[in-house]
């Protein structure tokens, strides 16, 4: 987007504090030096309010031009670059592309990759070495599923996971025919932490059906202290994804929040009170609009990538189809602020993310029945799931279902192109 140096002046003006403005007793190098400081601090949420704005300004004009389109860039400028250091892992030889072979076709969207980006690659994860840096849960289940977690050496000798022909990893669930106890599943941890960053998942498909519990989520110690992130989450048939905070009593969004205050193309879920234990874990949910986002939906279209964007001003929620993956993303120069509309998004205004939020692991598992997939075995009328899975299975129990139906579950795989981490500095 291209903004007339007047316009920008004028707008520098509204958002700068009076305290930077010249005055005969600050020197112009000083008066500039406090401006910059300013402006690096502010710029991302400038860019996101002008982008607000200039929405705005593109609903009305496609009120009157019917082909006129609704999504508006605004580009980060260049002088917000920062330097790097070399704390980056990665487990893949490196690659200019920020998918697997899956996402190659199609025709990218966002911003041309020529801008450069304050957000490093600081950890990626795909082809034959996706697996390392991970560590494999073999405990029971948090959620109360009625799963066996492996470990990575018997998840590998059992066939639970697997780098396919096409270099995408592959995390199974058990199919054998009939079991007296749990089944088997997989979910595994990044070795490393993370406070704050970029967490990109290309997949091209997820765990779907009756049963199944699938999630990408990010975890800090001591639950719910240092906060839950789900991005990627849902149940049984479900085919519109929500993603959903957990955190200690204090974090909250704004009591009289909607999707259209908030930006996003969701409905709330649970109410605005994120804390885990006053809402029973319910925390803030965000369920997508859009049922291609999950499950059976997500599968069909061949997938697409996540992104959760976690800054000092918001985290949020982006999804992006296959064919549909910003180029600044596949050019692995994310430059989230001309990503458009995000699917789900919670602003600190109401809860401090440095409080709530810290040390997080990455993690991606699947288990079955619990203590969501199980409570609503019997509900319907939720979308993709419009009848029961007790109806539609026969069983009138998750487990029953479970322990006779293996072969139910041969979809209850997923298939991972990469895994990527950016950070403007590292910051475990």
């Amino acid at each position: 987007m291209y903004l007339p140096p007047a316009l920008l002046l004028l707008l520098s003006a509204q958002v700068a504090p009076a305290a930077y403005a010249f005055a005969p007793h600050r020197s112009l190098a000083d008066a500039t030096e406090r401006f910059h400081r300013f402006a690096k601090r502010h710029s991302a949420r400038f860019a996101r309010d002008l982008r607000v704005v200039f929405q705005g300004l593109a609903v009305d004009q496609a009120e009157s031009d019917p082909n006129a389109s609704h999504r508006v860039y605004c580009v980060r400028p260049d002088d917000l670059s920062a330097g790097f250091g070399s704390n980056t892992t990665s487990t893949s030889p490196a690659t200019s592309s920020a998918t697997g072979s899956a996402s190659a076709s199609g025709t990218s969207s966002g911003a041309a990759p020529t801008a450069t980006s304050p957000w490093k690659l600081v950890e990626s994860h795909s082809g034959k070495n996706f697996f390392d840096g991970f560590s494999f849960w073999d405990l029971a289940d948090p959620t109360n599923g009625a799963v066996d977690y492996q470990s990575q050496e018997d998840a590998e000798s059992g066939g639970l996971i697997e780098i396919n022909d096409d270099g995408n990893a592959v995390l199974k669930v058990d199919t054998t025919s009939t079991i007296s106890g749990n089944r088997k599943s997989v979910r595994i941890t990044t070795e490393n932490t993370f406070t704050g960053g970029i967490f990109v998942l290309d997949a091209v498909h997820m765990p779907q059906g009756c049963g199944s519990w699938p999630a990408f989520w990010s975890n800090g110690p001591d639950w719910p202290t240092f906060g839950e992130i789900d991005i990627i989450e849902g149940v049984n048939d479900y085919t519109n994804n929500q993603a959903t905070l957990h955190t200690a009593s204090g974090c909250q969004i704004a009591s009289n929040s909607t999707a259209q205050s908030l930006g996003i193309s969701s409905t709330l879920i649970g109410g605005t009170n994120c804390a885990a234990l006053e809402t029973s874990n319910q925390g803030c949910g965000m369920r997508s609009d859009s049922n291609t986002t999950y499950g059976s939906g997500f599968n069909s279209i061949g997938g697409g990538v996540y992104a959760m964007v976690w800054d000092d001003d918001e985290i949020a929620v982006y999804f992006f189809p296959q064919g549909s993956i910003p180029q600044d993303l596949t050019a692995e120069v994310p430059l989230p602020e001309t990503w458009g509309t995000p699917m789900a998004r919670w602003p600190a205004t109401n809860c401090d993310l440095d409080t709530f939020f810290k040390n997080h692991s990455i993690i991606i598992n699947t288990t079955l029945c619990g203590d969501w997939a199980g409570s609503v075995w019997t509900a319907s009328g939720i979308p993709g799931q419009e009848t029961s899975c007790a109806q539609r299975t026969g069983y009138s129990t998750c487990e029953d279902f479970v322990h006779n139906s293996g072969a139910s579950f041969g979809k209850a795989y997923w298939e991972i192109s990469s895994l990527k981490v950016y950070q403007t500095t590292r910051q475990s």
